[in-house]
């Protein structure tokens, strides 16, 4: 008889996990339930070339609709999973409907943070984080228009420069004392505040915002401190938040994330994860985690599918980021948790190109490269070979990339 696997979620992770089941043999049913009215499309883009309209809804897939269909890979969209009975190997559907499976794949995702401050039901409040979401932002964008984004993590800087670059009159409002604060080094905070700076971004840091005020629409963001900003629009980008209720409910370990094995495992030996949701151990770094990207959500699921399959597949890949901004290309290699010293490679005070590598006990752990793609590449392969480096060599740009190895 026909098995089925069902995967729940229909982005990234999934994208990749149902064309992987067929290539590692799997033959019977595959179906894909998804939340949104669409197939999986690339959600990087929403923040930027999608708000500005440079792309539209159709240019976002993933992998066409004919690639599904001739790989036999069903979808279920705008349909939610209400429940899931390990014990019958079923799943509930939010109108009822229950589907039998024999694996199943958790690719559910993450979902935005929100914030309950008084006035947040206002019209033009809006949050980032999938189709819907930045076409409604559209609708309150305009030449002339006063935006305020709170939240200065990446999210909030890229949605930060897309609007100022569409005519609108930006303000950053962070409570950190630096944007960034999270994930990078104060060097990278100084260079991304002075760049926005110079786009004409009004970058403040240090703030708490208290409530948003206007009559049916956003017409002022009001601070802690008593300061007020006029918007017209507002984007709240303050993170996101794992969807593992699902698992949860049904029994499976869950610690910051689905809790995964080596192979995308979760503790049912029939049950996989990948992507947002899923933590796994990190061999490079020697710690669990859990990774909010795509290059990870694409990598761990080429494991979960040969885990479905039978077969082992060790999931540990060296994790990367990127982020776009005005003519910016941040590329980033590795974790730079826990660095004892920054090495910046160029000039992050005037030009809009440099390195800022990350030290551990000497050892290279990552890098984050502005516009720097040859470093990008480098770096990535002496972390995940954990190749020596000399400090000083890295910082020496009169030293060719190519020979920053040569000792």
């Amino acid at each position: 008889m026909s098995q089925t696997c069902i995967i729940i979620g229909a982005s990234h992770a999934a994208a990749q996990l149902a064309p992987s089941l067929r290539q590692e043999g799997w033959e019977g049913r595959i179906l894909v339930i998804g939340d949104e009215p669409y197939l999986p499309y690339h959600r990087p883009p929403l923040s930027k070339a999608v708000l500005s309209g440079e792309k539209q809804a159709d240019d976002l897939l993933i992998r066409a609709a004919a690639l599904y269909e001739k790989q036999n890979i069903e979808f279920r969209l705008n349909t939610r999973v209400e429940s899931i009975d390990r014990a019958h190997k079923t799943i509930t559907l939010t109108d009822g409907e229950v589907l039998s499976y024999d694996k199943l794949a958790l690719c559910t995702g993450s979902r935005v943070r929100k914030v309950s401050l008084p006035g947040v039901e206002l019209g033009g409040i809006h949050y980032m984080r999938d189709l819907k979401d930045t076409l409604a932002i559209q609708g309150d964008v305009g030449p002339g228009k006063s935006a305020v984004i709170v939240g200065g993590g990446y999210i909030g800087l890229e949605t930060a420069a897309s609007l100022k670059k569409m005519g609108m009159n930006v303000t950053v409002l962070e409570m950190a004392p630096r944007v960034l604060a999270r994930v990078t080094a104060p060097e990278l905070s100084e260079f991304y505040t002075r760049v926005h700076s110079e786009e004409g971004v009004d970058i403040r840091t240090g703030v708490a915002v208290s409530a948003f005020e206007g009559d049916g629409h956003v017409q002022r963001v009001v601070c802690a401190d008593g300061t007020s900003f006029d918007a017209d629009l507002v984007v709240v980008g303050v993170g996101i938040i794992p969807n593992t209720e699902l698992a949860e409910a049904a029994g499976i370990t869950v610690e910051n994330g689905i809790v995964l094995d080596d192979y995308a495992r979760t503790n049912d030996p029939d049950i996989v994860a990948s992507g947002d949701c899923a933590n796994h151990f990190n061999h490079l770094y020697n710690i669990r985690m859990r990774l909010e990207s795509v290059p990870n959500a694409t990598e761990q699921s080429k494991s979960a599918a040969a885990s479905i399959c039978g077969k082992e597949k060790v999931y540990n890949a060296l994790p990367w980021f990127w982020s776009d901004q005005f003519d910016l290309k941040l590329q980033i290699a590795g974790m730079s948790q826990g660095y004892d010293q920054v090495v910046i490679r160029g000039d992050k005070d005037t030009s809009r190109s440099f390195v800022a590598y990350y030290l551990k006990e000497g050892k290279l752990i990552a890098a984050d490269c502005v516009n720097r793609p040859q470093e990008f590449m480098l770096a990535k392969r002496i972390i995940a070979d954990s190749l020596p480096v000399d400090p000083a060599r890295l910082a020496d740009e009169s030293i060719a990339v190519k020979e920053l190895l040569v000792q």
